[in-house]
């Protein structure tokens, strides 16, 4: 009885334990990989929104603002370390447009300059005063108006030409006692630029003239008045200028670097906003031999004929030249719009696979311009796919994402002056001050700078219009930079300089026309984001004579984040106007 029992015992405890094993032995299967997953999770970042610089093994709080820490992106998207990806929606926004670097697709080898009209030297003149006195009357009344040679140009009345006629008349009385006296006052009244006719008729009526006439000795356009009737004068003080606008000069810079393909006498085509459709020759006729130092370059002049009147000096002309191409050598070549300089870097974003949107930035070194392209020397293979259209767009996405960019060229989050002062970050004011540095700003002349401060000004009125949520007077103020974009002069800046400005101003006409079209609020804020991403290069590229302040709000554009600028330091958000007024921080200033 008792053996039966232990076999009963027996079995039951076989059959809990097969019972067991069928009902839990897949759950700790799966407890055991579900132990894996959280081990190999273990590498998983943590950051803040606001505060992108913090990275912490675990979830938690943020040790500067306060807020929960959220995933990090984590780095299996296989990039390097100084490349960058944009979306979709980015490259179809910013109409972001690539070109294969190739050897041959320069077309033909015209150089093209830029230059301005200038008056003929060789055939100016000062037309002079030959005796002291006072205008009695001037005949010139305004500066452009043709004189001939042999024209009345004023009348002058002199005492010292007063008291020689009355010694002529004198002489003439005892020219055959004294012919040497006769003959020295005579001599000296031609010495004043008066003819044998005035002088004769001065000797035959035995009168003396109070006012004397002055004729021009040269046939042109008067340039410049230099006396007002009424004026009392010396002997040989200037009157006026007179130049000859039969031949002009078209006075052109060539770069260093250009020098050796331009000779005198090559032939030249020059064109004009004036008259598009037509085409001018003429030639080289002068090199300057001394390289201006502070422009890097020489002034090349050609001589054009003018008997028609076209030319205007003070008028901008484009030449085009034949050049010299090198054939023993293959030439690499970009299109300009391509190229972003800096201080003496020129560089371009390259994207690094064919198949996706990655890109990285590029340093080179350029060659001639030739035609609409450039030369590059160093730093492009053949092959290489370079972005040519929303070129800034490409910068100012690297420089959000802290890599190499043309502001930046180490990298590298840029970090606030206010987190420096909380000193939550050791190494915040050294890296602001290393971001200071790097910001290499072009110069700019005085007038193009204040048309700069309207598109500024414009736009800060319109960055307000979206904080007050009012979107008839967004699209009213976009309107109005719109009009002050128009009014920019571009003539104002050439070569590098005009080639960042046209390619900015292209990218802030599109956001804000796109704007002023619409009155969805959320489509405004859409387009303000983009608007002023290439807003911020302007400031950080040509100096406004203002202090800005970039402030970056981590939730706008559905937490991607967005930027804008400012002219206070307090944060006034125009993405979330009253319902998030305050969100955001500085994360940089210009000064």
């Amino acid at each position: 009885m008792k053996n039966n029992k232990i076999v009963i015992y027996i079995g039951i405890l076989a059959i809990g334990l097969l019972l067991g094993w069928l009902l839990f032995g897949d759950t700790s299967k799966q407890d055991t990989n579900h132990n894996h997953d959280e081990v190999a999770e273990t590498n998983q970042m943590w950051t803040c929104s606001m505060h992108p610089q913090i990275m912490q093994p675990e979830p938690g709080d943020c040790p500067i603002c306060g807020m929960d820490l959220i995933p990090a992106e984590n780095g299996s998207d296989g990039l390097l370390a100084d490349q960058f990806k944009l979306t979709k929606n980015a490259m179809a926004l910013a109409n972001i447009q690539t070109t294969i670097v190739g050897a041959s697709n320069i077309e033909g080898n015209t150089i093209k300059l830029s230059g301005k009209i200038a008056k003929n030297e060789k055939a100016n003149a000062v037309q002079v005063s030959y005796f002291s006195g006072r205008i009695e009357r001037l005949n010139v009344s305004f500066t452009g108006e043709e004189v001939r040679k042999a024209q009345l140009l004023a009348t002058i009345y002199s005492p010292e030409l007063y008291a020689a006629q009355q010694e002529l008349i004198t002489a003439a009385s005892l020219k055959e006692s004294q012919p040497a006296l006769y003959k020295a006052v005579r001599n000296k009244l031609k010495l004043w630029k008066l003819s044998d006719n005035q002088i004769n008729q001065i000797e035959s009526t035995g009168k003396v003239k109070e006012n004397f006439p002055v004729y021009a000795t040269v046939s042109g356009t008067v340039t410049e008045k230099l006396v007002e009737q009424g004026d009392y004068i010396k002997q040989g003080q200037p009157l006026l200028k007179i130049a000859n606008l039969n031949t002009v000069w078209a006075n052109f810079d060539v770069y260093e670097n250009q020098i050796d393909q331009f000779k005198k006498g090559q032939e030249v085509i020059i064109t004009t906003n004036a008259y598009p459709n037509k085409e001018f020759k003429g030639k080289v006729d002068f090199i300057d031999p001394i390289l201006n130092s502070k422009t890097r370059t020489v002034t090349l002049r050609v001589v054009l004929n003018n008997k028609n009147d076209v030319f205007k000096p003070g008028m901008f002309v484009s030449a085009s030249i034949d050049g010299v191409k090198n054939k023993d050598k293959e030439t690499l070549s970009i299109p300009a719009s391509a190229v972003l300089w800096t201080g003496e870097r020129s560089i371009v974003y390259v994207k690094a696979n064919p198949n996706q949107p990655i890109f990285e930035m590029r340093k080179i070194t350029l060659g001639n311009q030739i035609g609409n392209n450039y030369e590059v020397l160093e730093g492009l293979n053949n092959g290489d796919e370079v972005v040519t259209n929303g070129t800034f767009t490409v910068d100012a996405a690297a420089q959000l994402q802290g890599k190499k960019s043309m502001m930046n060229k180490d990298g590298g989050k840029v970090m606030t002056g206010h987190e420096g002062h909380l000193g939550m970050d050791i190494n915040a004011s050294k890296k602001e001050s290393n971001h200071t540095n790097m910001t290499e700003r072009l110069e700019v002349p005085k007038a193009f700078q204040q048309q700069l401060i309207s598109v500024y000004e414009s736009y800060i009125n319109l960055k307000n219009a979206l904080v007050e949520d009012n979107t008839n007077k967004v699209s009213q103020n976009a309107n109005t930079l719109l009009d002050n974009l128009s009014q920019v002069d571009m003539k104002l800046v050439k070569d590098k300089t005009h080639n960042h400005w046209m390619s900015l101003a292209g990218d802030i006409k599109s956001y804000a026309n796109s704007i002023s079209k619409t009155t969805d609020l959320k489509q405004q804020r859409s387009y303000f984001k983009h608007l002023s991403s290439h807003l911020i290069n302007v400031v950080q590229l040509f100096d406004i004579d203002e202090k800005v302040y970039v402030k970056f709000c981590p939730m706008a554009d559905n937490n991607n984040g967005a930027y804008w600028l400012s002219k206070e330091e307090k944060v006034i958000n125009p993405y979330f106007g009253e319902a998030m007024l305050t969100c955001g921080e500085v994360k940089q200033v210009i000064e």
